[in-house]
């Protein structure tokens, strides 16, 4: 429950910031938000004096919170958070899916909370391992060939893992000028800061993870900048992150790169994109030919440890095991070459054989059974060896510096070793239960010179990983965004996260500031083709465009697509003097576009942005930049990937429809968000045009039209 402490420094820190900015508006929807958020974490469960068993949750500090664009969300959520989390003994970690929302909470929301409430909070930006440098490895390649140079050799005396080839001297270069720059503490060691961009192969080779890491045994370990950022993490009232690096620590356990779940209460915002995430994240494949190469390198390096460790027997077991592993890809090969499914395609450049229902073929059953048993002795009998240099380096310091050498190599092949089992435990995973889900299982062919198949497996949701991983162990949670709602209700959300399962969650639908029916308008032209005749559609578009677009206006225009194929023809087929106002997303760089649209107002030209998918979210065009969005077709995406399509069969195995619980409820998300480009200030205006007859035709098309804002209606 709410104390009147907590109640009282949510207002008078809120009441500092009005007084502080003359021109600060308190929002009705934003204080809503923030009295929302304060009640869920109030309701945060705690361990009973003197017992090791966690409370059991059932969501009642868990809020799922829909916030338009203009609600102010950041200022809600890390106000009530950071004060709940401080009253409550918690830490509050704020997860983002953008780059760019992760640059402003750190950049601006956190710093403007902190200066103009007086509310006292410390902050950091978390990012993962791989973002940083690794000293180590940039002093033992930088070094190395110091001493080539010195020595006049041609092999630098450097371990030959961490380079695969000849290095070019413009590596060499970058990687001394980095190491100087860090050894001065003129760079420090953040991928981010670097001034210039820098390759991801040779990113790759100064960077380290967690099973090449030396941890405290490095000797670097004192300016290692992942540590040192980590060790700030310890200290700060709130952790910035995004949405892999939470998911990746939840799937290490919890408590591992971020607080544990139980000492956190979380703000998730732009929560849409956290299902499809959690499937990245839970999914696993790997190459046939990268399992090749590791398999055939690795008895080199068992050997080498086998004469430090003096482990010769747990060597030869692990040589067994890869030996063992390597017969039976080599096996896989010989059947998959023969794989109708392997050889034609569908697509341009890749095929699949994707295995119906998750269910592994007949004929392979011994064959997967085999390959899993080879991997996991392999991964066993790998970390053996790996504890056994840890031990060695603890016993022995006259050999410290091979050692160390020895297990950030080893560490590739843990990483190789853990990614092949992960793979195969999935494959070879029996569903027993026909009501439980199944798991989408394939192999995938590049259609290009180089023969490589790719092993994959992966969950059809997260929701079970993220129900038992995070939910039920949070203190709290809120999950926000602009757009969390479909076709009317969260249920959607819900569902694929898992809460639906924890029947305490709040969910609330905030009002939108704006007043849509002054601002804005809503026109659905009288197509007569249906975008299910492409050809007929595209041909209507191509007409009806240069009706609506005003090309004597200094104004903006975006145009958003589904298909890049429809997209290029109908610029292709647009009349010559609208050609030189058309950018078309794709051929220039996202910045770039928006330079040249911003650039074409500011000359007193009209601009016209013709874009897919990723622009139709997250772009704020305010004011004239954007005066009338004009949405080709429906945003539908049919199941064309392997796991989707293993989720529609089961959908329809349960005698649903994928269409009506899938397709529609994902497309009404889409459609609004795209649809929320128009307004996105008081004083935005313009018109929202649809070229989609579907939205009157069709039952499913006046659903998703009753969910977009109350625009007045024209034509």
């Amino acid at each position: 429950m709410l104390t009147e402490l907590e109640k009282n420094a949510i207002s008078d820190h809120y009441r500092t910031i009005s007084k502080n900015l003359p021109q600060f508006r308190p929002r009705p929807a934003q204080r809503e938000m923030i009295a929302a958020i304060a009640n869920a974490f109030s309701r945060t469960l705690t361990r009973a004096e003197g017992s090791d068993t966690p409370p059991e949750r059932n969501g009642e500090s868990i809020a799922v919170i829909e916030g338009p664009t203009g609600v102010g969300k950041s200022l809600a959520y890390l106000l009530a958070g950071g004060i709940m989390a401080q009253t409550r003994g918690k830490r509050l970690i704020v997860s983002s899916a953008t780059i760019a929302l992760q640059e402003q909470l750190v950049g601006r929301d956190l710093p403007f909370v902190v200066a103009h409430s007086g509310l006292e909070m410390s902050f950091a930006l978390a990012k993962g391992r791989g973002r940083y440098v690794c000293p180590y490895k940039l002093y033992q390649l930088t070094q190395g060939f110091a001493q080539q140079t010195l020595l006049g050799i041609d092999e630098a005396p450097v371990p030959a893992y961490l380079w695969d080839s000849k290095p070019r001297q413009d590596e060499l270069d970058t990687l001394t000028q980095m190491a100087t720059q860090f050894a001065k503490r003129e760079f420090n060691g953040d991928r981010d800061t670097w001034a210039e961009k820098i390759d991801d192969n040779l990113w790759f080779k100064i960077t380290n993870d967690r099973h090449g890491c030396l941890k405290n045994a490095c000797p670097n370990r004192p300016e290692c900048p992942f540590f040192l950022a980590r060790d700030v993490l310890e200290t700060v009232d709130v952790v910035v992150c995004n949405h892999d690096l939470l998911l990746a620590d939840i799937s290490m356990g919890g408590g591992v790169i971020l607080p544990a779940p139980e000492n956190s209460f979380y703000c998730i915002d732009e929560a849409h994109h956290l299902p499809k995430k959690a499937l990245s994240q839970f999914a696993a494949e790997h190459s046939w030919q990268q399992a090749i190469w590791t398999l055939e390198k690795l008895p080199d390096m068992t050997q080498k440890i086998a004469r430090v460790c003096d482990k010769v027997e747990l060597a030869n077991l692990a040589d067994e095991a890869a030996t063992a592993l390597l017969d039976s890809l080599h096996e896989w090969q010989f059947y998959l070459q023969d794989e109708p499914q392997l050889r034609e395609s569908e697509r341009e450049h890749e095929a699949v054989w994707l295995w119906q229902d998750g269910n592994i073929p007949e004929s392979l059953a011994t064959l997967v059974h085999n390959t899993q048993i080879a991997a996991s002795s392999l991964l066993r009998h790998i970390n053996g060896l790996n504890e056994a240099l840890s031990q060695s380096r603890r016993e022995r310091d006259s050999d410290s510096l091979h050692i160390d050498q020895l297990s950030t190599e080893l560490g590739i092949f843990v990483a190789r070793a853990e990614q092949i089992e992960a793979v195969w435990s999935q494959l070879a995973q029996v569903r027993t239960d026909e009501k439980e889900p199944p798991l989408a299982k394939w192999i995938s062919r590049k259609l290009d010179d180089k023969l490589d198949y790719t092993f994959h497996a992966s969950p059809i949701s997260g929701a079970t990983m993220l129900a038992n991983g995070l939910w039920r162990r949070a203190a709290g949670a809120v999950l926000t965004s602009a757009t969390l709602q479909s076709l009317g209700n969260f249920n959607m959300l819900l569902n694929q996260t898992g809460l639906s399962w924890l029947p305490e969650t709040t969910t609330l639908a905030l009002q939108s500031p704006f007043n849509f029916a002054e601002q804005g308008e809503l026109y659905i032209p009288p197509l007569a083709a249906s975008p299910k005749d492409p050809a007929a559609h595209t041909n209507e578009v191509v007409e009806w465009l240069p009706k609506l677009i005003d090309e004597t206006a200094a104004i903006g225009t975006l145009v958003l697509f589904t298909s890049r194929k429809q997209m290029t023809e109908v610029a292709f087929r647009l009349p010559e003097h609208l050609l030189p106002y058309v950018l078309i997303q794709g051929e220039q760089s996202k910045a770039a576009i928006l330079e040249s649209h911003y650039q074409a107002l500011k000359d007193g030209k009209p601009s016209i942005i013709f874009g897919l998918d990723s622009f139709a979210e997250g772009l704020d065009l305010p004011h004239e930049a954007c005066v009338h969005v004009i949405i080709v077709k429906l945003p539908f995406s049919m199941p064309d990937n392997p796991i989707e399509k293993t989720q529609s069969r089961w959908i329809e195995q349960r005698g649903g429809k994928p269409f009506i619980e899938i397709t529609v409820p994902e497309a009404s998300i889409k459609l609004i968000q795209a649809v929320g480009r128009l307004i996105r200030t008081e004083r935005d205006y313009g018109r929202v045009t649809i070229l989609d007859n579907r939205v009157k035709t069709q039952r499913y098309g006046q659903q998703m039209l009753a969910c977009l804002p109350p625009f007045r209606r024209i034509g």
